[in-house]
């Protein structure tokens, strides 16, 4: 029996069939239509424009390798004139992120880009190692997302970039969507199923992926050899976004439409006005400056709630009334420089010293006042 043909250039032996698709095709064809599909998704939203300084948020993984390999590709295929740097978040997971960030510094070098490492320690005073220690494994992702999002928006300051990209793909879309109509959190749909937000300071973070199979960047990275860390995070098995995955997988068994179909279902949601009504205006938080629907954003938020021993929901509106009770609300709070001894991660102490708002109840273990030696 001959060998099957490509299906596109009908010239070279198909060695693949297309998960997106279900065309068999070659090598050659499938890596130049992956390629072509993340272009046009690009050139049809308008992400980039000459000279745009962007940050590819780089974690070692497949989705953020094969991103930095096809964004360096395309810059130079069709000259988008971009200057491409790699920003990467040190979560402080034992393990798997320190050594998932020794590829990304392979990445740096084979793709020539600069590298910027940003870590949870240094920003917040925590580690996930230490937050999981305290919290548990079932809402350690909530704590993750709120302050890699963050994170990214302070990296991509330090940079002074205009855009940060994600490798988020058509699955991670697709599962959010489910997630958020499990949830009831239907406002939230179509800001999920956006391929553009903005972040701090009216940076764009952007999804060029977000019509790419994971299957499919799996195989691109695979045929195309790339170097990428393949380690799924330790804390991750325990998440919500699990259950959202596993249904989705099935649903993909089925019908492989089914991904893209759900991300159309979510672009399609109309909100209802009272809905929007609803919907918090953003203001600055006061304790930070990051930009937040309340006094204190999420991260601080849940910082506090670490500090004080509240981790589980961070620090609750029946909780302040407590805390202002005891004379300890958030408005009682001194600012002052403190000297925070890194006791919760591993290795030598590693002084930091900071200026921000202390429970002076809290000048204790982690923190004792800074004095210059």
């Amino acid at each position: 029996m001959a060998p099957k043909l490509c299906a596109l250039c009908s010239t070279n032996k198909a060695i693949l069939k297309r998960p997106k698709t279900g065309q068999q095709v070659c090598k050659d064809c499938f890596f130049y239509v992956f390629e072509t599909e993340v272009h046009h998704t690009i050139t049809r939203a308008g992400l980039f424009k000459p000279g745009d300084k962007v940050a590819i948020g780089a974690s070692g993984g497949k989705d953020s390798t094969v991103l930095a390999h096809v964004l360096k590709t395309l810059n130079e295929r069709y000259n988008y004139g971009l200057i491409l740097f790699l920003l990467s978040i040190d979560e402080g997971i034992t393990g798997y992120r320190d050594d998932s960030l020794e590829t990304v510094k392979r990445n740096q070098q084979q793709y020539d880009m600069p590298l910027k490492i940003l870590s949870y320690d240094e920003l917040y005073g925590w580690t996930m190692d230490a937050i999981v220690s305290q919290v548990g494994r079932k809402n350690n992702c909530t704590f993750c997302g709120v302050f890699r999002r963050q994170a990214l928006d302070r990296g991509a300051a330090m940079l002074n970039v205009d855009h940060i990209v994600t490798g988020h793909n058509a699955d991670d879309i697709a599962e959010t969507v489910l997630m958020n109509i499990m949830r009831g959190d239907i406002a939230r749909l179509g800001r999920c199923t956006s391929i553009v937000t903005e972040g701090e300071d009216t940076i764009k973070r952007s999804k060029p992926f977000k019509y790419a199979y994971e299957k499919e960047i799996v195989m691109y990275a695979y045929f195309k050899k790339l170097d990428y860390f393949s380690t799924e995070c330790i804390y991750s098995p325990d998440a919500y976004r699990g259950h959202a995955r596993t249904f989705l997988k099935e649903l993909e068994a089925a019908r492989p439409s089914a991904i893209i179909d759900i991300i159309h279902s979510g672009e399609a949601f109309e909100i209802r006005e009272e809905v929007k009504a609803g919907q918090k205006s953003q203001q600055t938080c006061k304790r930070c400056g990051y930009m937040s629907s309340n006094d204190l954003c999420k991260a601080c938020t849940l910082l506090e709630g670490l500090e004080r021993g509240m981790a589980g929901s961070g620090i609750t509106e029946r909780e302040r009334k407590k805390l202002d009770a005891e004379g300890r609300a958030p408005e009682n709070l001194r600012t002052i420089p403190f000297y925070r001894r890194s006791t919760r991660t591993p290795g030598p102490e590693v002084p930091i010293v900071v200026e921000a708002q202390v429970d002076p109840a809290m000048i204790t273990d982690h923190y004792r006042p800074y004095t210059a030696e």
